[in-house]
């Protein structure tokens, strides 16, 4: 009788892990929400991330809760908000993240469910045993040791904290496609190869979790393009969107004379030739990627389970590219905290995708909607939302969020230890100076508020975005939107109070 319901108790696992869906998550550096077909831009050269788009679900309104690498890459795996985990670059906020916390994310508890997961690329985040202040970055970081529990497959570095790269499990392929002679401007190609390389080893009859994180399309060199993909573009003319600044903007805050992303700018994207130039190195990178979205799906399909799978594209942050005449990121208007995100899942009926929708969403609703595709609860720790409910439109909209939450945390001048021995005592003399650009805000159906609160007094945005998309028209000291003003002004401060005691 034991072994019956040993046997029965076996089957029955097995057909449930048959039935559970594969997942794979896409992202990419700092690829702007609109460099993408799909988004308007065909000129950028997308097809295959098009028809992933075509086949499944597009948001139009979806964002960044924090627009920069590390702080964004740790909200997304976690659920969470940078003012409650505080993993990113910038004291106070500077955090490593610990491995208590890391075990509710969605890799670390999908594992525990019975999946196989995998790790591709860029891992943008330093996990130690105790969160503690990382001053001057973190040292002698072994990916292995600290990550071995949470990915049966990774071939990846720690970028941002000194974690060099490492693979395991470690196998004559890998070692191929990460020859030290093979050239850096491949490093998408392997990134896809290594992609590959674990669905060529995946067991039949067990589901798995594979996150895949592009180092694409973040640099602009040379050794970063990939030579026949650069012939795609080299005699192309970029639209130029209509808040690109030429030279220096006098309409910004003059408090952001302080963010890297001015200079930057004047340096990088503050006339024609330059604007054109830096566009086409990132729509070559963004090519390469699409390259590789194309032979996923090819390889899933010849698996025969691209029909159990779900894909999750989107990015880490955006880009100015010279909007606002700015370049970089993290600063809250919309070329820096607007996402591209696109779902497919493959195991809906053809006539149930293909469309577009309009909910908000943030990043931070990311790992809970992943969870919700395999049916775990979210956990305790985890304070975005599942947006299963809107993929397959049961979600009640009157209960949905009506805006989405942003805050920008990172001053470049905190980033170095030799500059700033004391971060404590040069974080106060910056915000003394009032030099300090930290922000945070929220965007709804119609408006955009922007408060930089260290500031005194405090500096503050409002934008019409119905009426001025481009953000080119600041209305926060006009009388008629005082109200406005207040409703958002506290709607901002609640949200943040809420998220960082939760």
């Amino acid at each position: 009788m034991k072994k019956l319901v040993l046997i029965f108790w076996l089957l029955f696992n097995l057909v449930a892990y048959a039935q559970q869906p594969n997942i794979v998550f896409l992202m990419t550096d700092d690829q702007r929400w609109d460099n993408f077909g799909c988004y308007g831009r065909p000129e950028f050269k997308t097809e295959n991330i098009d028809r992933l788009a075509k086949e499944g679900v597009i948001f139009d309104r979806a964002y960044y809760p924090v627009a920069i690498c590390m702080p964004s890459r740790a909200t997304i795996m976690s659920g969470r908000y940078l003012s409650n985990h505080r993993v990113g670059f910038s004291y106070p906020n500077n955090l490593t993240f610990s491995k208590a916390d890391f075990k509710d994310t969605y890799p670390a508890r999908l594992k525990k469910s019975g999946y196989r997961t995998g790790f591709v690329g860029k891992f943008g985040f330093p996990v130690t045993n105790k969160a503690y202040h990382a001053k001057g970055g973190v040292s002698g970081y072994d990916l292995q040791e600290n990550l071995g529990e949470y990915f049966d497959f990774f071939t990846g570095r720690g970028v941002h904290f000194r974690g060099a790269f490492k693979m395991w499990p470690e196998d004559a392929t890998l070692k191929e496609i990460y020859d030290v002679d093979r050239p850096q401007n491949e490093r998408t190609l392997k990134t896809g190869d290594a992609m590959i390389h674990f669905l060529n080893t995946q067991p039949k009859d067990e589901p798995f979790c594979l996150s895949v994180s592009f180092y694409a399309v973040k640099n602009d060199k040379d050794r970063d393009m990939y030579p026949p993909h650069v012939k795609e573009f080299e005699n192309q003319n970029f639209s130029v969107p209509e808040n690109w600044v030429e030279g220096k903007n006098t309409k910004l805050p003059k408090l952001l004379d302080n963010w890297r992303g001015v200079p930057l700018h004047i340096k990088r994207t503050s006339t024609p030739e330059l604007y054109q130039k830096l566009v086409r190195r990132f729509a070559t990178q963004g090519y390469t990627v699409d390259q590789q979205v194309g032979r996923l799906v090819d390889k899933l399909e010849k698996m025969e389970i691209l029909d159990n799978t779900i894909i999750i594209y989107t990015s880490d942050n955006g880009r100015f590219h010279g909007s606002q005449g700015l370049y970089d990121k993290a600063i809250l208007y919309e070329e820096s905290i607007k996402a591209p995100l696109i779902v497919f899942d493959g195991r809906r009926a053809k006539e149930k995708r293909g469309y577009r929708e309009k909910a908000f969403i943030s990043s931070v609703d990311i790992a809970p909607t992943i969870l919700s595709f395999v049916g775990i609860e979210k956990p305790q720790k985890m304070q975005g939302n599942s947006f299963i409910g809107i993929l397959d439109k049961t979600q009640n909209m009157e209960n949905w969020q009506k805006s989405v939450y942003s805050e920008s945390l990172f001053i470049s001048n905190l980033h170095s230890k030799r500059k700033y021995p004391d971060f404590e005592i040069a974080n106060q003399d910056i915000i003394k100076a009032n030099k300090s650009y930290r922000s945070r805000g929220v965007r709804n159906d119609k408006y955009k508020y922007i408060i930089y609160y260290e500031h005194n007094p405090a500096i503050e945005e409002l934008y019409d975005l119905e009426n001025d998309p481009y953000e080119m028209n600041n209305l926060v000291n006009d009388k008629q939107y005082t109200k406005v003003v207040t409703k958002l002004r506290k709607e901002t401060k609640n949200t943040y109070q809420r998220i960082q005691q939760n």
